[in-house]
């Protein structure tokens, strides 16, 4: 029997291991743990941790590592903290394993505790290529890991190039399309209740057109990230369709985005626009399947919305280089060139299915591997 930690330090953490998390829960061979930290154990970017008890995960320990400001120093100083304590939860659970994800700042804190104290660290999507801080912290995390998860057989291949063993190298696809079914079952009416229930501004009714927005700061654009989510703004604004629109993350700039978005929302209009600090993953797939259009530089529309064929405008440089199928469109934080991005996915409507990422099932194949034998040593082998 092997016991699994996974660390989630975000939302988009938590909705990249919820179906990984519920697979293991599942097993009689695997005893699953849970800690929360940094953005995700922190309200003022939604109610995380009541989302994950509402799905039924139990929390094992909240920590509260995130420091006030969205400087980049803020973000080194909260890796440092997490880092701080991290070690003294590995400790006291003792886990076979850990599971992290991705790429972003505080997941560093995870890669590093963990190897450090000799334990087996399993990494979810790594070995993709960005562009940006998010992808040297990704590598990284490469680095450090034992056991790997890519989302994509060229994810696969660059880990395998930079001397991971074979054999801990596991094709599975991304744990977020295992949501897009759950997702996709949801009827129109349970996702109204669900939307004015919690989010700030006016109703907007999802059974007509609406834009969905969903952006965040470059860390290595900080100085910039005003200008950046006010030309996505003033370029939505020109369309004229109803808008949802999600805060940002905590990275480095979010403070000049919060600032630009809510001058934004106290503009006269004459159509209606919702704000959510946080929304349930299925909640937001469902509105990814059913909107006109989403704009912005989530991952979400290139992973998630190449399986579910949302209509994508990507903006800016954070998700450059990245594996896409044909459902976005790239450009520059420019109004004008967002807006003439918007109208051509508006006239292209829906996109056939893309599998780039996986098949809906990769939190089953990642759970059976932890539940096996362990054969990852924390004593790599040179590999050149």
């Amino acid at each position: 029997m092997n016991k699994v930690l996974f660390c989630i330090g975000s939302r988009a953490n938590y909705a990249s291991c919820k179906s990984i998390i519920r697979a293991c829960i599942d097993r009689p061979n695997i005893i699953t743990k849970v800690v929360v930290y940094a953005s995700a154990a922190s309200n003022e970017f939604g109610q995380l941790t009541q989302v994950m008890s509402n799905d039924g995960v139990v929390i094992d320990n909240a920590l509260s590592t995130l420091l006030v400001g969205d400087s980049p120093q803020q973000m080194a100083e909260s890796t440092g903290l997490a880092l701080m304590k991290l070690p003294q939860v590995i400790s006291d659970h003792s886990p076979d394993i850990v599971v992290t994800v991705g790429d972003r700042f505080e997941t560093l804190a995870v890669a590093i505790a963990t190897s450090y104290m000799n334990t087996v660290l399993a990494h979810t999507m790594g070995g993709e290529v960005t562009g940006s801080i998010d992808e040297s912290i990704r590598h990284a995390i490469t680095k450090l890991a034992h056991l790997h998860f890519p989302a994509t057989e060229l994810a696969a291949q660059n880990i395998r190039k930079m001397g991971e063993a074979v054999e801990n190298v596991h094709m599975v696809g991304c744990p977020r399309l295992d949501l897009v079914s759950h997702a996709d079952s949801m009827k129109l009416e349970e996702l109204e209740k669900k939307l004015r229930s919690f989010g700030l501004g006016d109703y907007v009714d999802v059974s007509k057109p609406f834009i969905l927005v969903s952006q965040h700061p470059v860390t290595t654009e900080f100085s910039s990230a005003g200008d950046q989510i006010k030309s996505t703004l003033d370029a939505v604004d020109a369309i004229g369709l109803p808008i949802i629109l999600l805060w940002p993350n905590s990275d480095a700039g979010y403070e000049h985005f919060n600032k630009n978005i809510r001058a934004w929302s106290n503009k006269k209009v004459t159509y209606p626009r919702r704000l959510f600090r946080n929304l349930p993953p299925q909640v937001y797939l469902k509105l990814m399947s059913i909107t006109s259009c989403l704009v912005g530089n989530s991952s979400s529309g290139i992973r998630e919305g190449s399986f579910i064929g949302t209509p994508v405008v990507n903006v800016g440089s954070r998700q450059r280089g990245r594996e896409c199928a044909s459902n976005v469109l790239h450009v520059d934080s420019s109004t004008t060139e967002i807006i003439s991005a918007v109208h051509a996915q508006l006239s292209h409507g829906k996109y056939s299915c893309s599998r780039l990422y996986g098949d809906g099932m990769a939190g089953n194949k990642i759970a059976s591997i932890l539940g096996s034998k362990i054969t990852a040593k924390v004593q790599k082998d040179l590999r050149f």
